[in-house]
């Protein structure tokens, strides 16, 4: 597939993904159930990156490696830098846990959707000062 972006056949850029039309859709949420869509699989060769972009300008970031991905690019940087703020939580009925990623000024929807589907925050992942505090703790 090639990018639009690009004009001539000699830019074209060999991307790996495989679009699902329609979108495979499926029933989430605990207490309120809503469909999500399925749109497709895009694979990475090692040392590959995808960035996914928000309207307000936000960038995620999956990069793979030869020993699998980095889920999140950095917590304190990167994330930081495009409004992004990671954050431990407990599925309180399921007992799993998840790492999130909340744009900065959405934490009201957030707060609404943690007690929607009974989540627990663990701790906020998103500055220095507690990433290194739970870095101390691990050790001790």
């Amino acid at each position: 597939m090639a990018y639009a972006g690009f004009h001539h056949s000699r830019l074209e850029v060999d991307v790996k993904f495989q679009p699902k039309d329609p979108p495979r859709r499926f029933a989430v949420g605990n207490q309120v159930k809503f469909d999500m869509k399925d749109c497709g699989t895009l694979a990475l060769d090692a040392d590959e990156q995808l960035t996914l972009v928000t309207e307000a300008g936000a960038e995620y970031d999956v990069a793979r490696k030869d020993w699998g991905f980095y889920a999140t690019p950095s917590l304190n940087g990167r994330l930081e830098q495009f409004g992004l703020r990671g954050v431990l939580i407990k599925n309180r009925g399921t007992g799993r846990y998840f790492v999130l990623l909340v744009e900065r000024g959405k934490e009201p929807l957030f707060d609404a959707y943690c007690e929607q589907e009974n989540l627990a925050v663990i701790t906020w992942l998103d500055n220095t000062g507690v990433l290194d505090t739970l870095a101390e703790r691990l050790k001790s």
